[in-house]
């Protein structure tokens, strides 16, 4: 962060690190592992069907922040709208350093990157460094598996409530997110 720091002409302190990545919730949901008695199976719900929603969220582990955006196709116009959300919320006179995954609607020149971030590509086939994705099986655990959605419309409200619910958490996020190896400038 320092060198960023060092190119942007800002000090390392006025520097914002954010987190940030997509996640598809649909109909055919993940089964996660649930409380029972022992010796007991319990039921859990499970779904065929195709319709499914992207959430794209992004954290500021330091900060509490989390900005999210529930959207239906996950491409280059998508992530343009979550860099422009991400850079709305970042403090005026900062900086934002976005750690993402590779993925090719991250890191593409068509890109609209506003000029208060800079993305900042993680290296390839690590997931865990990027803290968004506890986040997202934090999310599922508590509030997005095990159940059956009845519709698209339905996805989508389930997606939006999750997301406000973490929101209203800045300790969670601040727990599930900050990583000494990020914030040792």
């Amino acid at each position: 962060m320092a060198a960023i720091a060092r190119r942007r002409g800002v000090a390392p302190a006025d520097i914002e690190v954010w987190f940030a990545d997509e996640a598809r919730i649909g109909q055919k949901n993940k089964i996660t592992r649930r409380w029972a008695r022992r010796g007991s199976r319990p039921a859990a719900p499970s779904d065929q069907r195709t319709a499914s929603s992207y959430i794209f969220g992004a954290i500021c582990p330091v900060d509490g922040k989390a900005v999210g955006l529930v959207l239906p196709r996950c491409n280059i116009a998508a992530m343009d709208l979550h860099l422009a959300a991400i850079s709305a919320d970042v403090a005026p006179g900062r900086l934002a350093a976005v750690l993402l995954d590779q993925a090719g609607w991250h890191l593409s020149k068509r890109l609209a990157v506003p000029d208060n971030l800079i993305p900042v590509p993680l290296p390839a086939k690590c997931p865990e460094l990027n803290a968004q994705e506890n986040i997202w099986q934090f999310m599922r655990d508590n509030w997005l598996s095990n159940r059956i959605f009845t519709s698209a419309n339905d996805i989508v409200d389930h997606c939006c409530n999750a997301w406000n619910k973490l929101e209203a958490k800045p300790w969670t996020i601040m727990s599930i997110g900050l990583r000494d190896w990020v914030h040792r400038f």
